[in-house]
């Protein structure tokens, strides 16, 4: 961070070290560099490292310790092979070389490897390994070169904390009490906090909570049996085991079953700190090396390195600001800090000097968590159930169960009657589907008859195919047809809630949103936070309460970074959402049955709010939508949430309503092209870009204007509309972008996209999978990607699904209810 801070122009860096540089951890780093992980993010930060660490030798004329040998990834299962072909996919989008091999010839590239079960193996050419003493020393010596000053031997006191902003470090050297220790204070404006295992403890010198988790991990070392300093690094994630050459030996590690937090109030007050071996929780790795390359079972372990690392409650890094400002992190790299040293560098100098980083950072931003990632107990339950399943098969929508449940809404217990399966975000436990909601094959069914070789019969209530089908219920079809045909219920209690409210709320929220928000009271807007680049940093939705308060609806896991993201721009935000219950009702009998418990008038108009009562309960009624039908988000008290929910289930069940749950509402706004921040819309991605140009006000100026104007060629401007009757990927009244995102409707249904995969046009990689899934009411296969300007509806295209490549067709959107009559009109 130090050097690519300096690289963009800061001339007053600091490093402070306690001891020497990677006597931390840093200095038993096993080195591995993998650049293909499961996120794009990721894999661009380590395909970045990969990049600059050879570069390092010629711009400091130092050996940064890099071994560009190769990596093999292993695959000895159908389910694995399954997840290396859609690596191998998501691989091609990032412009990642790599290859499948089979396993013969896996075994024809490291000739001591065991390769009869091998059914197929990824070879990575740009993978490899590097020293950590040797990199750290030629990192150091760039830094220094632009100016840096490193201070090892030196720590860090306490950190001066002033009106919610860093001011200062306290640092001190030398031994305490000996003539030689010196104090002294640093003033600054902006503080790293990138102690590894320690990054807790130094937050804490500020009131900030860092939820990093120190675990023993092992690798092993054996004497020299000749293996070529050549041969490539070896992943077998079956087998939970890892190897590379090291003097002519193997280095051995791996994720065991069992591991262990460090319980310590002091990580790394020592340098080089190492526990003792425990060879008796490593046999499981070291049998499977054995496995793999018998010529091991005639070694000896010469070494064995039994130290600390900083885990995460998700696996993921802990990256960007805190609560105090000015002060950031960047900690927790679960092994794999030396593979994405670079990209980190990078991302955290970019966003610390400009406001936001290239690449899309929020699945490692800090500000994921809520506050129960306060909790030490919490954080270690989720970071030993992450670590133990780290080389286990992650399907698309599997949950875990560690540390659940945590938060829940009032109608907890009667989803839980009704036999929900539960998913988890934030914390939150909320609904997938009601397995109440599954019909057995006997049942008929509602769907009107099918014509001979009508696409729809894949729809029927049929499993869809690959790994769409493993994690699957024929309830979440029950829910969009009930949805579609009566009415369906859905607790969207754990969405985000904040409130903005005062004297310049108006006026601040102005300048932060693209949307127009100077509209009456009791109007909804729906809009987006730009960053300075013109990226999406927040969707959301800002209802006008009163001319001076505005709430404002975001994701369940995005209200921490999103009211973040406000304070920055000077505003004075609440999270409310632990204030308020929230159910939306959804159909074309929602007015029949709010109707039924409620004496108000309901025929206030789409995206307005009005306060209403149901039964007893006190209710602001939003008449908006997510999934494409008529109907409102009601907000109460959270102590009224049980109340609302019992009273909406008895009036509308009679009517053919059906509580829901998210895998429903997926489905649907995949029909209706509503588009999902974090997938289809990105920090990487504009307005424009994402068809959202009709939420942009023409007539105001806000962060991120100046950057959409020049990156656009401009068109004619309109005023912003409300949600949309329709989204358009080309309207022809906006900025014309170089990409576009389109929908694409795939040739088999039963191939069924998750996101990832890639996309070809004219046989030449052209995009990649945002977001996909099947679409029950039009009982269509659907997928979202980025195409290039020229791109019109009717165009083909391949999709890579599992290693097979099926066709789709470019479709106007949205595919269902194109007039949007059924949300906007009165239900006859």
């Amino acid at each position: 961070m130090a050097y690519h801070l300096a690289r963009l122009g800061w001339t007053e860096v600091i490093l402070v070290e306690r001891h020497e540089l990677t006597e931390g951890t840093t200095w038993h780093s096993a080195g591995f560099v993998g650049q293909l992980r499961s996120t794009v993010t990721q894999t661009k930060m380590i395909m970045y490292s990969a990049g600059l660490y050879p570069e390092l030798a010629e711009l400091t004329g130092l050996d940064p310790g890099w071994h560009g040998v190769g990596g093999l990834r292993l695959a000895t299962t159908p389910e694995r092979v399954e997840e290396s072909l859609r690596l191998a996919g998501a691989g091609e989008t990032y412009g990642l070389g790599l290859e499948v091999l089979s396993g013969a010839e896996a075994g024809e590239m490291f000739p001591l490897l065991y390769a009869d079960d091998v059914r197929a193996a990824l070879w990575l050419p740009g993978d490899g390994w590097l020293d950590p003493a040797l990199l750290a020393r030629a990192l150091a010596a760039g830094a220094r070169k632009l100016g840096v000053r490193i201070l090892t031997g030196t720590r860090a006191m306490g950190l001066d904390v002033a009106g919610g902003a860093i001011t200062g470090v306290r640092l001190a050297s030398g031994t305490e009490g000996a003539e030689d220790f010196e104090e002294w204070s640093v003033q600054a404006e902006t503080v790293v906090v990138a102690a590894g295992a320690a990054s807790g403890r130094v937050g804490r010198l500020a009131g900030v909570d860092i939820p990093v988790v120190p675990i023993k991990h092992q690798y092993v070392v054996t004497e020299p049996f000749g293996v070529p300093s050549s041969t490539p690094t070896v992943r077998d994630p079956d087998n939970i085991v890892y190897f590379r050459e090291e003097n002519g030996g193997i280095l051995v590690g791996g994720y065991i079953r069992n591991p262990e937090i460090w319980s310590t109030a002091a990580p790394l007050e020592e340098p080089r700190t190492v526990f003792p071996p425990d060879m008796p929780k490593f046999q499981e790795s070291w049998e499977s090396a054995v496995r793999r390359v018998p010529a091991l079972a005639g070694t000896e372990i010469t070494k064995v390195v039994h130290g600390p690392e900083a885990f995460t409650p998700d696996g993921e890094f802990l990256l960007g600001e805190t609560s105090v400002r000015g002060l950031w992190a960047a900690a927790g790299f679960c092994v794999h800090g030396l593979a994405a040293a670079g990209g980190v560098g990078k991302v955290m100098a970019e966003w610390i000097v400009d406001g936001s980083p290239e690449y899309d950072v929020f699945g490692m931003d800090l500000r994921r968590f809520g506050l129960h990632a306060r909790s030490a107990a919490w954080s270690r339950a989720k970071a030993l159930d992450s670590y133990s399943k780290y080389y286990d098969i992650v399907y698309p929508g599997e949950e875990r169960t560690a540390a659940r449940p945590l938060r829940r809404s009032p109608a907890w217990v009667r989803h839980a009657e009704l036999g929900a399966a539960f998913g988890e975000k934030a914390g939150w436990e909320r609904v997938n589907w009601f397995e109440s909601n599954a019909r057995s094959a006997a049942e008929p069914d509602r769907d009107p008859p099918l014509g001979d070789g009508d696409v729809r019969s894949a729809g029927q209530g049929l499993r869809p195919g690959g790994w769409a089908g493993r994690i699957w219920s024929p309830a979440v079809r029950e829910e969009c047809l009930a949805t579609r045909d009566a009415a369906g219920l859905f607790d969207q209690t754990s969405f985000a809630k904040l409130e903005v409210a005062g004297a310049g709320a108006l006026e601040g929220l102005q300048r932060a949103c693209a949307g127009q928000l100077d509209r009456p009271v009791g109007s909804i807007v729906y809009t987006q936070l730009l960053n300075a680049r013109g990226g999406v940093e927040a969707d959301l939705t800002v209802t006008r309460l009163a001319d001076d308060r505005f709430r404002l609806v975001t994701g369940t896991a995005f209200g921490v970074h999103d009211a973040a993201w406000l304070r920055g721009q000077g505003l004075d935000v609440r999270d409310v959402t632990s204030a308020h219950a929230c159910y939306c009702l959804w159909g074309p009998r929602a007015l029949d049955i709010l109707g039924s418990v409620s004496g108000d008038d309901l025929t206030f108009g789409y995206m307005r709010a009005r306060e209403i009562s149901v039964g007893g309960v006190p209710v602001l009624a939003q008449r908006v939508t997510f999934v494409g039908e008529f109907g409102w988000e009601l907000y109460c008290p959270s102590e009224y949430g049980l109340t609302l929910w019992d009273t909406l289930m008895e009036a509308g069940t009679p009517h053919g309503m059906r509580p829901a749950g998210y895998r429903a509402i997926d489905s649907m706004r995949l029909e209706k092209g509503y588009r999902a921040w974090g997938l289809d819309v990105t920090p990487e991605t504009t307005p424009y870009e994402a068809g959202l140009g009709f939420a942009v006000a023409g007539d105001k100026d806000f962060l991120g204007r100046a950057a959409l104007d020049a990156s656009h060629r401009p068109a004619s401007h309109r005023p912003a509309e409300d949600r949309p009757a329709a989204v358009s990927a080309a309207s022809p009244t906006a900025p014309v972008p170089a990409r576009s995102l389109f929908c694409l409707v795939l040739d088999d249904p039963r191939q069924v996209c998750l996101g990832g995969e890639p996309v070809r046009s004219g046989g030449l990689p052209a995009s990649r999978v945002t977001s996909g899934g099947y679409g029950h009411r039009v009982d269509r296969s659907i997928a979202y990607a980025y195409l290039p300007e020229g791109t019109a509806p009717g165009d083909r295209v391949e999709v890579g699904v599992t290693g097979t490549w099926v066709g789709a067709a470019v479709a106007a959107e949205p595919l269902y209810d194109p007039s949007s009559a059924r949300v906007r009109r009165l239900p006859s």
